[in-house]
């Protein structure tokens, strides 16, 4: 369930970056781009927090928590990018 609550803010905050660099695309062409970067940089944080909490806090071994670790990042991440791609 975790798992799947940390995905969904993941979409919504990727929902909300995009919004805001389609926003700011009139004054500043470059702001989808830089939405979208900073959304990966701030999406891996958050999912590098949520590793060190499972492995630091819950006692969950690394090597069960890279997969969730790398599911959680990847997924909102990879959308990110696809979007960014294929949005104009």
């Amino acid at each position: 369930m975790r798992t799947a609550l940390f995905l969904l803010v993941g979409g919504l905050l990727l929902g909300a970056c995009l919004l805001l660099g389609r926003l700011f695309s009139s004054n500043y062409p470059g702001a989808p781009y830089t939405a979208t970067v900073a959304f990966i940089l701030v999406w891996l944080g958050i999912s590098a927090a949520n590793l060190w909490v499972g492995v630091a806090k819950a006692g969950y071994p690394l090597a069960d928590e890279l997969p969730v670790f790398l599911l959680i990042f990847a997924v909102p991440a990879l959308a990110a990018v696809i979007l960014r791609w294929k949005l104009p």
